[in-house]
C-alpha cells in the first residue's frame, strides 16, 4: 500500500531550502525597516507554528522569516 502525504506549499518551501542549502551558508537578510544585512544561517529552516517558514541567522535575535532571506551564491 502506498501512503500519500499532502504537504502544504510552506512545508515544501522549508523542505526545499533544507535540501538546497547547508547550515552556515552566507545569506542576505532583510530586516524590519528594509536594511539588508549579510550574515550566515545557524540552523535549518522550519515551520514556526505550522504556518511560517523561518530560520536562525547569526547576529539576528530570534528567528527570521525565510521570505526575507536570500542565499548568496558564489
Amino acid at each position: 500500500m502506498i501512503m500519500m502525504t499532502n504537504k502544504t506549499k510552506k512545508e515544501l518551501i522549508v523542505e526545499n531550502w533544507n535540501l538546497l542549502y547547508d547550515v552556515g551558508i552566507d545569506v542576505n537578510a532583510r530586516k524590519d525597516l528594509g536594511e539588508i544585512v549579510k550574515t550566515k544561517t545557524r540552523s535549518k529552516a522550519w515551520l514556526l507554528g505550522g504556518h511560517t517558514p523561518v530560520i536562525l541567522l547569526n547576529g539576528i535575535r530570534g528567528c527570521c522569516c525565510l521570505d526575507r532571506v536570500t542565499p548568496i551564491v558564489a
